[in-house]
């Protein structure tokens, strides 16, 4: 062969190289399990757009080397059970799941498929993984909430209504963390001169009746604490607390914005793109073992003066000053 032709077939497959190289590169699926949203629930969009764009920026592109497979849960604890299910069953290469209970059933299957989590409460507590630091097997992501964030959500609505009595947990016991949220919330109830009762939401189609059944008495007010039925029914819990004069706290800044009188909580945007980071590190070859379980290193306090006003509430200049955001 002549050394022209042999450079100019060198050089034709260096041409064709990249091209060849994209059409060998394997698609990875990443099943997500979201406990709480429906595909047409705004917070969840925000998210898993959030989640897209991070991988997009790693390098990952849908319809090129990466596939998605959504399992909506709706805040359905019996459709959860059953979707953490099929998303085993499909086998993808990694599963990123937003939710306690989801997670919780998505261990019951003892798989050894990697799984990326956010939206979850005391993973330690919990059993999801061994410590925080060395999660120890193939679970880690993005913790939302230590135990003690209880006794804090009852400080701050005690701060913005002084003459708080009564706070109504909104509880279930369906979750660890729950148990350790009332715990921390009874810790500081008699410094605050409140008492606690538990407001079952357990069940979602007697929501409202649990909230109207402990709005019978003045100065009351509401904790409610993070989970799909919370999240799924937030509309209509802060109708609620609005029609009884109810000052309530919410875990998301999302149910402020969405009308409720403020939340106390995690940035979840900034977790969604820190678990697109480790499913970009895991789909590359780290193990989840080796990843540590990240918790957030502040919470955002928002406030929706609008709400304020309608519950005839003047909240401390104080607490207005400390408010990351206030939404007129």
């Amino acid at each position: 062969m002549k050394r022209r032709e042999f450079i100019g077939l060198i050089g034709g497959a260096a041409a064709v190289r990249p091209s060849a190289a994209r059409a060998q590169e394997r698609t990875r699926r990443i099943g997500l399990l979201l406990a709480a949203y429906t595909p047409t629930d705004r917070p969840g969009q925000v998210r898993i757009a959030t989640f897209h764009n991070a991988l997009r920026a790693l390098g990952w592109s849908e319809g090129r080397n990466i596939a998605f497979e959504y399992h909506w849960g709706e805040g359905k604890l019996d459709r959860i059970k059953i979707l953490a299910a099929q998303t085993v069953q499909s086998a993808p290469d990694i599963i990123v799941v937003a939710g306690d209970p989801a997670l919780a059933e998505l261990q019951q299957h003892k798989s050894t498929i990697p799984i990326a989590f956010t939206q979850v409460s005391e993973a330690v507590g919990s059993g999801f993984v061994a410590s925080l630091a060395r999660p120890g097997g193939n679970i880690t992501g993005f913790q939302n909430f230590e135990p003690e964030m209880g006794g804090k959500w009852a400080g701050v609505l005690k701060e913005a209504v002084p003459n708080l009595a009564r706070a109504g947990v909104l509880f279930s016991g369906d979750v660890p963390h729950h148990t350790s949220f009332l715990r921390a919330v009874e810790a500081v109830a008699p410094s605050l001169g409140v008492t606690v009762t538990i407001v079952d939401v357990h069940d979602r189609s007697k929501i409202d009746d649990a909230i109207t059944a402990f709005a019978g008495q003045p100065n009351s007010g509401l904790i409610v604490l993070p989970h799909p039925n919370t999240i799924a029914n937030r509309r209509s819990i802060m109708a609620l607390a609005l029609r009884h004069g109810l000052p309530a706290i919410y875990p998301y800044r999302y149910f402020a914005t969405d009308g409720g009188l403020m939340s106390y909580g995690p940035d979840q945007i900034d977790q969604w793109r820190g678990v697109a980071s480790y499913v970009d590190r895991i789909l590359k070859g780290e193990k989840p073992a080796n990843l540590p379980v990240q918790a957030p290193t502040r919470y955002e306090l928002v406030i929706n003066l609008k709400t304020a006003k309608a519950l005839g509430l003047d909240l401390p200049p104080t607490l207005l000053a400390r408010a990351d955001e206030a939404i007129e």
